[in-house]
Formats: structure tokens, C-alpha cells, sequence
């Protein structure tokens, strides 16, 4: 593996509510040296959850995306809050999002957006045993609830009201899954 770049300065260059900018000057092992530009990454990270209503279905949100400006179907997620851990804020936002609670939550993987620039890391849960439980949440309208068997995951996919990379992939995680289990 090649040795990591030095880095010589970081700067803040620009910030809003959501995102920090930040310049990091690099030199490279050949003597290369280059000015990236990334985003950091704040709070405490971010879950996004696979909740299955049983082991054929889970249960999809209808909300509206202001980076795409429309209503895409995908799953549950949000940021951690602080003295929460995983388990806490994935079991909060299913039940302020699809109001269900879940008995059994298991991290599938930890996954990066775009490695390139950004520092956000998601950490994608499966939600198994649901009960009915709500929380207020935090959406500006309510959501809708989709439930979407897993044998329909490539019309899903063939569709375009599901774009989100992470939720594609989590999706397919826990198909593959299930599939392995119950061989």
C-alpha cells in the first residue's frame, strides 16, 4: 500500500449549517503536492435503517429530496444524535419515520458517499422484529409508508422513484441476505 500524503495545512474556506469546506494541502510520496478540497463531516454520523416488516417485506418512505426537488421512495435514516448510540438512533428514526420500533438491529456495514471530497460516513442497519411505536419527528409533512417486497427489488431498481445509492445498496445487502439464510 503506498504511504499516505503529508499533510502540510488545512483551512476552513467556507461553512453553512449544514457543511464545512475545507482546503488540505497534500504532498505526495513522489514530491507531488496538490490542494484538495473536502467536506467534514459534523456531528456524531448518520444511520440509515433496513426495516423488515417480515422476511419478504420492508418498509419504504415517500419523502421529498430537495437535492433531486422531488418525492423519492427510500429508506429511513437520519443523524445520530449526541449520547446516542447506532442502535438508539436507528431504532428513533424508524419509529419517527415508518413508526415501527425493532427488537433486533444489526450494523451491515459502514459505507462512505464520495471518499474523494467528503468525510461522511453511513452506517446501514437492518431493523428485524418490528412493533408498533411512535416518536415525533423532525419531517416538515408526513411520510408515507411503501411496503415493498424484496422479490420486487430490480423493478424497484428499473424504476425512478428510487435513486439513492445507499438505500439501493443496503437493500441489496439485506436480499442477499436473507437469500443465504434461507437456503
Amino acid at each position: 500500500m503506498p504511504r499516505l500524503p503529508i499533510i502540510h495545512k488545512t483551512q476552513l474556506v467556507a461553512s453553512s449549517r449544514l457543511f464545512q469546506v475545507e482546503e488540505v494541502h497534500l504532498e505526495f510520496s513522489n514530491g507531488e503536492q496538490r490542494i484538495f478540497e473536502r467536506l467534514v463531516s459534523r456531528g456524531y454520523g448518520a444511520v440509515l435503517i433496513v426495516p423488515m416488516l417480515d422476511n419478504e417485506t420492508v418498509l419504504l418512505i415517500r419523502e421529498y429530496s430537495a437535492g433531486t426537488e422531488r418525492y423519492e421512495l427510500g429508506l429511513p435514516k437520519g443523524k445520530v444524535e449526541p449520547g446516542e448510540d447506532l442502535f438508539e438512533a436507528a431504532n428513533r428514526e424508524i419509529m419517527e419515520e415508518v413508526g415501527h420500533g425493532a427488537h433486533h438491529i444489526q450494523l451491515l456495514k459502514r459505507v462512505s458517499l464520495a471518499p474523494g471530497y467528503m468525510g461522511h460516513h453511513t452506517n446501514l442497519l437492518l431493523a428485524r422484529d418490528l412493533y408498533p411505536a411512535t416518536q415525533p419527528g423532525d419531517e416538515p409533512e408526513p411520510l408515507e409508508v411503501v411496503p415493498w417486497k424484496l422479490n420486487r427489488l430490480d423493478e424497484l431498481i428499473a424504476g425512478n422513484e428510487c435513486t439513492e445509492g445507499r438505500s439501493l445498496l443496503a437493500l441489496y445487502m439485506v436480499r442477499d441476505l436473507f437469500m443465504r439464510l434461507n437456503r
